[in-house]
This record gives structure tokens, C-alpha cells and sequence, in this order.
């Protein structure tokens, strides 16, 4: 199976958009991101409406037609050699129906996020192109671990990874290979039954996910059941799973994997016989190593867990 298109590796001084596709994000919480642009020899475009505010139910950082025209700046301007996204929230799944990749296919470029960016990332895998599921440049004003921005670079740079991951109680052995695909669990469930939904036959389906009740990720997991999502897929690999149900009934509520969304999760796939890697370091966590969609992958679940690109 072929990866999907990778874009071409950056070089110094090359020009990267930083745009804000979903919720509205403050200057200050972009400076240690964009440092770590600049710091790294990239030159920094920021969208018209990186800082803008739009508050309709949500705050956003415009209107639909702003955030899409920023998206189609960014993603067709031949001077742009990357995308970076500041961060997610929700909004995204507005902006699908406008994207125009014209540009894009005559020279595509990496897109980079993660969160609701899952949208945009369906979007150019159902289009042939392959994207970096990875930290949002809002993140690093977190504190959260420097060496995913560090991988994501080199991924951008042309280097792959290969990662190790720590075994864990409820790994299923085996090993699978496929397209990466997945992201968010809320935007994968969101898209389903829509011409922007992954495609998941034979695919390695990778799922993380942030503040849901329990009884809401046995939803998500029990629509994937239903649209018959664990019949098609080669592998699971399951990434973070933190802030669940309340914080005042949940002592992991702060945990990077929390033990009971995990085992709703193996409960809900125990009918299936696909490789599962539980714990891989992706997701809205401190150590969140990119992902790259789109791309061939070799997952391998034993006395040693491996995913190598």
C-alpha cells in the first residue's frame, strides 16, 4: 500500500504560516511556540485572522469565511513551505466544504496539528496527502515536553520516526501494517457517514481524547462499532485519555491514560481480533510525539511495541 503524498522537506528559511482555523488564541500564548519556529531557522507568516475573535457560541478566532480564507492563504500561497496551526477548540468542520487545494497539489506542504485539526488532516488524507498529527504551536506556552516540536521538525525535514512504546496490561499481541490514519476521537466520530471521514479498510487507526464523560466515549466507540469501523481497520493504537468524567469522582482525572477509559475501550473491541498498542505518547498530554497521517506504518504488539513509518 502507498503512503499518501509527502510534501517536500523544508529547508532554512523557509516560510511557515502559523493560522488559527478553530478557537481564538492570544499573542502571548504563541511566543514560545514561535520562538521554537525561528529559533529552528523557519520564518514565521502569520495569518490575517491568527489573532482575531469571533465569539458565536464559541469563541473563534473569526468568522467562517475568515478562518477559510487564512486555511486557503495558507495552504495555495506558493511562498508557504508549511503549515502550523496555533491551536485547535472547534471549528474546523466549518471550514471543509470551502477548502480549495489547487495550489496545494501543483506544491503540497505539511500541515501540522492535532484536536479538531483531526478535520483538516481527514480532509487532505481523503485527497491523497499525508499530514503531521503533532503539537499546536498554543502548546508550548504549556510547559509540555520540547521533543515532539523537536520530531515534528525532523519529520518536516525529511527524517521519519521510529518509536518504542512501554508495554501495557492490555495490549493485544500481534503486529498490522496500513495507512496511519485517526486523531481525535469526537472529530473521527463527528465525520463519520460524510464524504470527509477517514477512510478506515485496512488502515492502523490511531484515537486520543480530552474531557468527555465516560458514558460520551462509549458513544463514540459504540458508533464506530455500529458503522462498522473495527471490521475494516488492521491495527488500533489508543494515545491519551485524560481529564475524564469529573474531576471531584475521578482520582485519574490528571492522568495522561486514564485506567477506565481504557478499559470501556478494550471492552468495546474485545470482539475483534486486530492488533492494540495502549499508551502511545500522542495526544493532549505533556509528551505528545507526532503522528504522521497518511503515511505507511508497521505496528508490532509483543515483549517489544513498535510503530515504524
Amino acid at each position: 500500500m502507498q503512503s499518501k503524498i509527502f510534501p517536500p522537506s523544508l529547508k532554512k528559511g523557509d516560510k511557515i504560516a502559523v493560522i488559527s482555523p478553530a478557537g481564538s488564541v492570544l499573542p502571548e500564548q504563541l511566543e514560545k511556540g514561535l520562538a521554537i519556529l525561528e529559533s529552528n531557522g523557519y520564518e514565521a507568516v502569520l495569518g490575517k485572522h491568527l489573532y482575531g475573535s469571533h465569539v458565536h457560541g464559541y469563541s473563534y478566532s473569526g468568522t467562517e469565511e475568515a478562518r477559510l480564507s487564512d486555511l486557503n492563504w495558507a495552504l495555495n500561497d506558493p511562498e508557504i513551505s508549511a503549515v502550523w496551526t496555533s491551536r485547535g477548540g472547534y471549528g474546523c468542520q466549518h471550514l471543509v466544504p470551502g477548502i480549495n487545494l489547487e495550489g496545494f497539489k501543483k506544491s503540497p506542504k505539511w500541515f501540522v496539528g492535532y484536536s479538531d485539526n483531526t478535520v483538516i488532516q481527514s480532509y487532505l488524507y481523503r485527497h491523497g496527502f499525508a499530514s503531521i498529527h503533532g503539537q499546536t504551536l498554543k502548546t508550548a506556552d504549556f510547559g509540555v515536553c520540547t521533543e515532539g516540536y523537536g520530531l515534528t521538525l525532523n519529520i518536516m525535514q525529511g527524517s521519519v520516526p521510529i518509536y518504542a512504546v512501554n508495554r501495557h496490561s492490555l495490549n493485544r499481541n500481534g503486529a498490522a501494517s496500513g495507512h496511519m490514519i485517526g486523531g481525535n476521537l469526537a472529530l473521527i466520530y463527528a465525520l463519520l457517514a460524510t464524504p470527509y471521514s477517514f477512510v478506515f479498510k485496512d488502515a492502523v487507526l490511531f484515537i486520543e481524547e480530552i474531557g468527555e464523560k465516560f458514558y460520551a466515549l462509549d458513544r463514540m466507540l459504540m458508533a464506530l462499532e455500529l458503522s462498522g469501523v473495527f471490521k475494516h481497520i488492521s491495527g488500533l493504537i489508543l494515545g491519551g485519555m485524560t481529564l475524564m468524567e469529573d474531576e471531584a469522582k475521578n482520582p485519574e482525572y490528571n492522568s495522561s491514560f486514564d485506567t477506565f477509559a481504557y478499559q470501556l475501550i478494550a471492552e468495546r473491541i474485545s470482539n475483534y481480533d486486530f492488533p492494540v498498542m495502549f499508551g502511545f505518547p500522542n495526544g493532549h498530554i505533556f509528551d505528545n510525539r507526532p503522528l504522521i497521517i497518511g503515511a505507511n506504518v508497521q505496528m508490532n504488539v509483543g515483549d517489544e511495541c513498535t510503530l515504524e513509518f
